[in-house]
């Protein structure tokens, strides 16, 4: 990959991200200081990102992988997102905002794999190259979180007070309109399929994935991976308000040590799973989960201040050593013929299902307890990561091979 190559790859990647973190993390904050949201619509508006992960298989499958270069349909949608991000902006009750962020996330979780396949329609070695590429995304989701805190202090009780957190859906809405336009002048990724060839639902969902299910290991894995993304929900959800309601300063700019970590153990994943294997890794990123929330249960932005941050650093263990070693333990054990269907399926069962019923459980736990909700749902959370853990014995040990 030649260098000028790079460097488009890299903006392309860190600018998704960018987007991203520009409004998500401070989503939960905005619908219920400024727009008085309840607990179910906020759980509502999160699971929006669970639809598009649902929705997205059929827009890559159907229309990028057969008609369209895949830039050009990452500029559409991004450009579309713009547009839906100045109305989210605009909008003044949840009735008026759902059905924005709905369509926005329809269009934007698609995007998501389409940045992958330009980026690896350019790689002669993805295995070396992609993770340079994909570290700027990671940076992209840290800027949007310093800028928000540090920069525009928009997430300053103050602020928030005044509706600044408005302001963070321009602010995305910019920088979609950008990358947008930017996509049109990416490499070119033309569709990897003809478009007379037939396909199949079944071909589009990685339904023949299903088969691996058969494998005691893998199916131990496969309801592991829905059951633990309901407690990580709560986090999507729930955190940046958790903050803002502790009196931390700059929440949403500290939260980013999370993806500061996440980078770190990143480099560390290879050497624990070279040395401990796939079952004790996996397990060390579920107790993460149960460790995260009991901090966050006992810390306060006083003289425990310590402990929100700890609980905040631990999310690098607990996305890279469940959800990265997981993706490495499912193209082990995928085979050559239904590797990304397989990674499809996982994908579906994360980001779709279990997070959907996630943030619905979400939304019902700040319904059913409003004067406490930030701190409720911490001690059954904290359980269900320790549950699981305990789930995980009943994975049989077996050698994983892996190249860093």
């Amino acid at each position: 990959m030649n260098r000028s190559t790079q460097i488009q790859l890299s903006l392309m990647m860190f600018l998704e991200f960018f987007i991203w973190g520009a409004w998500f993390v401070t989503l939960g904050t905005f619908l219920g200081q400024n727009m008085a949201a309840s607990g179910g619509q906020i759980g509502q508006a999160f699971s929006t990102q669970s639809w598009g992960a649902i929705i997205a298989p059929f827009i890559i499958g159907l229309i990028a992988d057969r008609y369209f270069n895949a830039e050009k349909i990452l500029g559409v949608l991004h450009l579309i997102g713009a547009g839906l991000m100045y109305f989210m902006s605009r909008s003044s009750s949840f009735g008026e905002f759902y059905p924005h962020v709905l369509g926005y996330m329809l269009v934007y979780m698609p995007t998501l794999a389409l940045v992958n396949s330009v980026s690896f329609n350019q790689m002669k070695d993805p295995a070396k190259e992609f993770s340079f590429i994909r570290v700027w995304g990671t940076i992209g989701w840290i800027v949007a979180g310093l800028a928000i805190s540090y920069i525009f202090r928009w997430d300053s009780a103050d602020s928030i007070k005044e509706g600044m957190l408005r302001n963070t859906f321009l602010l995305a809405g910019g920088a979609s309109a950008f990358l947008g336009l930017f996509s049109f002048f990416l490499p070119s990724t033309p569709p990897r399929v003809d478009k007379n060839q037939k396909i199949t639902i079944s071909d589009i969902l990685g339904l023949e994935a299903l088969k691996l299910l058969a494998n005691r290991n893998f199916l131990v894995f496969f309801i592991s991976s829905v059951l633990i993304c309901i407690p990580l929900a709560f986090y999507y959800q729930n955190t940046n308000p958790f903050l803002v309601s502790t009196g931390l300063e700059n929440p949403t700019g500290k939260m980013t040590i999370g993806q500061m970590s996440e980078m770190a153990f990143m480099l560390l994943l290879p050497l624990f799973f070279k040395k401990y294997g796939f079952k004790k890794t996996i397990m060390v990123g579920m107790l993460a989960w149960a460790l995260r929330y009991l901090f966050f249960a006992h810390g306060n932005a006083d003289n425990l201040v310590f402990m929100l941050y700890l609980g905040i650093a631990l999310h690098g263990i607990c996305y890279d050593f469940f959800f990265v070693s997981g993706q490495i333990y499912t193209d082990a054990k995928a085979g050559s013929t239904v590797k990304s269907a397989a990674q499809g399926l996982i994908t579906l069962a994360t980001y779709g299902v279990g997070m959907l019923i996630g943030f619905w459980v979400a939304g019902k736990v700040v319904e059913a307890y409003p004067e406490d909700w930030h701190t409720i749902w911490m001690y059954p959370a904290a359980f269900a990561g320790i549950i699981l853990v305990i789930f995980m014995l009943m994975f049989r040990d077996e050698k994983i091979e892996y190249s860093a």
